[in-house]
């Protein structure tokens, strides 16, 4: 299989950029726009630091992005006071993204509701199956495979990537990116003991999805169980996160790949959750709070600090016990050279004490010896019979 190759001058790739300069030759052609470690010959690649230009040279890249010229380069460059914008838009003239469907189309194999509503503009690929009464408003796409059940509201100019399935009354507001395998509105995990078996508890509520939200792909956010589970305006999730029935997150929050957030918990603005964060039911975090890696969250969490550990503690108090098991070798090295010390010492204590029990007791022979030496003395003295004088 052969890939076309899009051939583009510098001059072409820079065309209509504010605050760009070009040193060397603008028609130079490039094949393909790489970071510095994929490069390769014919590329356009980008330098965020003057000490990497001996790399940009062996790659082989006939044109470097970068903030300020490099003499040692020997190559076109592009200065830019914004090289991670001016790049990105470098790019994506060479892989495009569609963001706005570039025509509305509803195809032959999609099963549209007779009731549901579909604005101007909207693209509704293959497989595509959209229930009763549901709303989906102008400029959006719902790519092949996408379930939108009954009574479901999807907002303006948003994009549903392949198989997501959004369960009925979900509300999703506009500028929503929800990728490929999530689901959005699936029945909570409650449950009750009835008789000794499992009962399911109410699952009546909906998930409310605000605008201008990014979801990754293989996420789960369930319905709440009388109310409605949010997520706040600007909020991006990673990919494989779970969230439980009636949490509420806040605006702007960051959850990264693999969180779990069990049921009714909250999640002040601004609050970022680093991965594999777990955290317990009917948990609330403060705005602005951060969560490192792996940190287990069992208690309330006040906001404008960052928390680390299982249990998560404030960053502080975690660093001093990370520098307190980092210490246990050489702890328990002190320890065993202080037990052998006091083992030492209890010996000798304790032959002291032998000695000394062993003279008081020779002493006290001797005294006893020599008080007997006396009685019998004494005793023999009593014997002897009174003689009278000679006459």
């Amino acid at each position: 299989m052969t890939i076309e190759i899009i051939r583009q001058s510098v001059g072409e790739l820079v065309h209509g950029l504010d605050q760009v300069v070009v040193i060397g030759d603008p028609g130079v052609f490039c094949v393909d726009a790489l970071p510095l470690r994929d490069s390769r010959q014919g590329c356009v690649t980008l330098i965020d630091a003057p000490a990497r230009a001996p790399m940009a040279v062996c790659s082989g890249a006939v044109a470097v992005v970068t903030a300020e010229p490099i003499e040692a380069l020997g190559c076109t460059q592009i200065v830019a006071k914004d090289i991670h914008g001016v790049f990105t838009h470098i790019v994506s003239r060479f892989r495009p993204r569609e963001e706005v469907p570039a025509y509305a189309s509803i195809h032959s194999s999609a099963q549209i509701d007779p009731t549901a509503t579909i604005g101007s503009g909207t693209r509704i690929d293959a497989g595509v199956v959209v229930g009763a009464g549901v709303v989906i408003g102008n400029d959006c796409h719902l790519m092949p495979g996408v379930v939108v059940m009954e009574q479901s509201a999807i907002g303006n100019c948003c994009r549903l990537f392949p198989n997501v399935v959004i369960y009925e009354h979900s509300r999703i507001d506009d500028h929503v990116r929800i990728h490929a395998g999530t689901i959005i509105g699936a029945d909570g995990f409650g449950y009750r003991q009835v008789q000794g078996r499992h009962v399911s508890t109410a699952q009546l509520g909906y998930v409310h999805i605000e605008s201008h939200v990014d979801i990754g792909a293989n996420v789960t956010i369930d319905r709440g169980t009388y109310g409605v589970t949010r997520i706040g305006e600007g909020t991006k999730i990673d990919n494989l996160v779970m969230i439980a029935h009636n949490c509420h997150i806040g605006r702007h929050n960051l959850l990264c790949s693999q969180v779990g957030i069990a049921g009714s918990c909250q999640t002040g603005d601004y609050v970022v959750l680093a991965g594999q964060v777990g955290l317990a039911d009917h948990i609330t975090l403060g705005d602005h709070a951060i969560v490192g890696a792996q940190a287990g969250v069992m208690e309330n969490l006040a906001g404008d600090q960052v928390y680390l550990g299982s249990p998560a503690t404030s960053q502080r108090d975690q660093m001093q016990i990370m520098a307190v098991q980092r210490r246990l070798p050489e702890i328990r090295r002190e320890v065993k050279t202080l037990r052998r010390e006091m083992d030492a010492m209890r010996n000798a204590q304790t032959q002291e004490v032998r000695q000394s029990q062993s003279t008081g007791e020779s002493v006290a022979q001797e005294s006893q010896r020599s008080a007997s030496a006396d009685e019998h003395a004494e005793d023999h003295q009593r014997c002897i019979p009174f003689r009278r004088p000679a006459a």
